[in-house]
């Protein structure tokens, strides 16, 4: 098959949590013999900051560590959809494409293709941006992934996509397992960006007074942190790190005890059973988790086995201390995450997935076609 994708970046995983799952599926399909075309823009937020912030040496290491992953760059008012589309079995638009493109591939997919067309969501804007989601065009699309089912529902429920299916992310264990030859070198580790103010108060409440109250020895990496946010690290003892690379996410979980997740508000009050890729990364590493509220409806973990909950404060700090003092529950822990994320989250179960959605459409049009 050949595959052809747009999406905001493969490149750059500054603030772009998605470019994991997406490298790890684009990882996968080459793995199996497919043929795949990543589109992203030229002028990216995501490539644009990472440029900015740490020059093209960020770009260079990219290509070092993922040297099969390639992009084509485009610019919309140039881009020949009938050259990027030639050939292809399979199309699948992100999101957080342009409403511009997003429509132009749906015209051509109407009058030229008779390839599978599929829009991709991963975020929340669903609930918290519903206007910008029904300007979307997907008459033409043959329908939606949506990272959960609280999505999909969404979706199905406005009358937005003719069908759609949820696609949750998932770990590239290719990149994200295990490393036991790492020496631990500190308590906690956190990777997240602070964003808009969707978790600032969460932070404050599920990271930064455990790690103070308990006087842990802690880093965080992520970037978008205004000064404010700064000086409360440091005023929590915690390690400021900047921006990581997403490939490298597995050297600092094997050099720390545990972790934690802070969901994003959208996702705990709006949107249950959407968890970040952060907890598919850090299970999949085997590094003990310990997560602030998130209600899993579509039942992906075991909550007491896979990962801790804590549901305030104080019973994160219990958590912690316990992890901290006890090696063996944080054994446990780590043992039962992989074993659930080997078992059924990884890019290879997604991959699955995806061609098992391609397969039924085929055989639709197939049925149609007959009738």
């Amino acid at each position: 098959m050949h595959i052809v994708m747009f999406y905001h970046s493969l490149i750059s995983d500054w603030n772009h949590g998605n470019a994991h799952f997406l490298r790890g599926v684009v990882t996968e399909l080459q793995a199996r013999g497919h043929s795949v075309a990543v589109y992203e823009p030229r002028d990216g937020w995501s490539l644009q900051n990472l440029r900015q912030a740490h020059g093209p040496e960020a770009i260079e290491r990219f290509h070092r560590r993922l040297p099969t992953l390639r992009s084509a760059f485009y610019e919309l008012d140039s881009l020949d959809l009938d050259r990027a589309l030639d050939n292809a079995d399979l199309v699948l638009v992100h999101e957080w494409s342009p409403h511009e493109l997003v429509a132009r591939i749906g015209r051509h997919r109407a009058h030229r293709g008779r390839y599978r067309l599929l829009f991709h969501d991963t975020h929340h804007r669903t609930v918290s941006d519903p206007s910008a989601m029904a300007d979307y065009p997907l008459d033409a699309y043959d329908g939606v992934l949506a990272f959960g089912e609280a999505v999909r529902e969404r979706y199905q429920a406005a009358g937005w996509s003719r069908q759609a299916w949820t696609w949750h992310e998932a770990a590239d264990t290719r990149i994200f397992h295990p490393m036991p030859q790492i020496d631990t070198e500190a308590d906690l580790v956190w990777i997240g960006n602070w964003g808009d103010n969707e978790r600032s108060e969460e932070l404050q409440e599920f990271l930064l007074e455990p790690v103070r109250q308990l006087k842990l020895s802690a880093n965080l990496h992520g970037v978008r942190y205004p000064e404010s946010a700064l000086v409360a690290l440091r005023a929590a003892g915690i390690g400021y790190r900047d921006w990581l690379p997403n490939f490298e996410v597995p050297h600092a979980f094997a050099r720390h005890r545990f972790t934690v997740h802070v969901p994003r508000r959208p996702y705990v009050k709006t949107l249950p059973g959407i968890p970040t890729i952060r907890v598919f990364e850090a299970l999949a590493c085997g590094i003990p988790l310990v997560s602030a509220p998130w209600q899993d409806s579509e039942g992906l973990f075991r909550p007491g086995r896979d990962y801790l909950v804590a549901n305030n404060g104080q019973s994160m700090q219990k958590h912690l201390r316990a992890l901290k003092h006890e090696p063996a529950l944080g054994e446990e822990l780590a043992r039962h995450g992989l074993s659930t994320i080997q078992q059924k989250h990884t890019c290879a179960h997604r991959v699955d997935e995806l061609l098992a959605i391609y397969r039924q459409l085929d055989s639709s049009e197939l049925k149609e076609q007959t009738a």
